[in-house]
């Protein structure tokens, strides 16, 4: 039985999608990535300021930023992924990748 390798296709920045799982280029990943580490740092400044037994308005203000730095996140890679992702398997006729967006969005929405 032949086995069924995944395809992803990069061409500048843009990808098939359609296997879960995407190339990002470097500029992309970097830039996620940073987020990423700053959000981590953030989450380990909050976990410090319970240990240090901080007043509840100030935790409560640095999750607060925290939620709106995950936001950012998950703003910036939604639209990337409508940018490459979507876009591509539309054009390619894959349009189950729009019931998938529109899934992923009501996820979001809750």
């Amino acid at each position: 039985m032949p086995v069924k390798k995944k395809r992803v296709i990069v061409l500048e920045n843009k990808c098939e999608c359609s296997q879960k799982t995407k190339i990002r280029s470097e500029k992309e990943y970097k830039a996620l990535i940073n987020r990423l580490n700053r959000i981590e740092g953030q989450i380990r400044g909050i976990r410090g300021m319970v240990e240090k037994n901080a007043y509840c308005t100030d935790i409560i203000i640095q999750v607060a930023a925290a939620n709106a730095a995950l936001n950012a996140f998950n703003r910036e890679l939604l639209a990337n992924h409508i940018k490459t992702c979507v876009a591509e398997d539309i054009k390619a006729g894959r349009n189950e990748t729009v019931d998938d967006l529109l899934a992923t969005l009501q996820k979001l929405m809750k």
